[in-house]
């Protein structure tokens, strides 16, 4: 099964807290870490080359595997991901990192001066109007090309145009007791005895203008693509008017 970057990072957080309590409960009881070792010395040896995609490949795969983490390997996958510009699930694993090693950690120094640089691409994130919180960038909305609003089948009813009458539930007759406990039937006067009304949505037409219901009115959708802050496609004058109109 492959994880989407949420989910890895949760499921390595949580694996990295677990070997931590397991080995405070347990200290006379150490599993082995031969198998995540290897997998780990692999992964060093791509950093150390440069190959940050193939040390990424490797790091999953200790996770992956479901086997021990060593202690140290948090603070290297953290770099990892800052090089490859993963920069909130790398602040995520060094704050992890820190967290369980404090200062005793063999990389403790590494962490604090990783920690400084991540502030940088961190705030960038944050000042950006083209990505998510976690830095990656926003694409444009394939139903209504950023627009917000599509029109598109009426939801009220269900592109019929009409709706059943609420009064008389749809029979078009109201019943009614006289004094003699008699039950008489007569027209309903709402629908006039159709049982059914315009919709008062779309009026008829079975069709509205309304919020898109691929992007919730957003205009835009979550993609993969590590955001550069950089708006790649500057919209006309006209587009940005209009657009600032909307805002008020």
């Amino acid at each position: 099964m492959i994880l989407n970057p949420i989910q890895f990072s949760q499921k390595l957080i949580f694996l990295i807290s677990l070997m931590f309590c397991f080995n405070s409960a347990n200290a006379q009881v150490q599993p082995s870490l031969g198998g995540s070792s290897r997998l780990m010395n692999n992964a060093m040896k791509e950093m150390e080359n440069g190959n940050y995609e193939k040390a990424n490949i490797f790091f999953r795969q200790i996770i992956d595997s479901n086997l021990p983490i060593p202690p140290e390997m948090p603070y290297y996958f953290a770099e990892t991901l800052y090089e490859l510009k993963q920069y909130d699930n790398s602040a995520n694993f060094l704050n992890k990192y820190l967290e369980l090693n404090g200062f005793k950690g063999d990389n403790y120094e590494r962490a604090k001066a990783l920690e400084e640089l991540l502030n940088i691409p961190l705030n960038a994130i944050k000042a950006c109007e083209l990505c998510d919180r976690r830095g990656y960038r926003f694409q444009e909305c394939f139903t209504c090309e950023g627009s917000k609003h599509l029109e598109q089948d009426c939801g009220y009813c269900k592109a019929k145009g009409i709706v059943g009458c609420s009064k008389c539930v749809g029979s078009g007759l109201i019943t009614k007791r006289n004094v003699f406990n008699i039950i008489e039937y007569f027209e309903c006067e709402r629908c006039s005895g159709q049982g059914r009304l315009t919709c008062p949505t779309c009026e008829g037409s079975k069709l509205e203008t309304s919020a898109c219901r691929t992007c919730q009115g957003s205009g835009r959708l979550q993609s993969d693509k590590v955001c550069d802050h950089k708006d790649e496609n500057p919209r006309h004058l006209s587009f940005l008017f209009n657009r600032m109109k909307s805002h008020h």
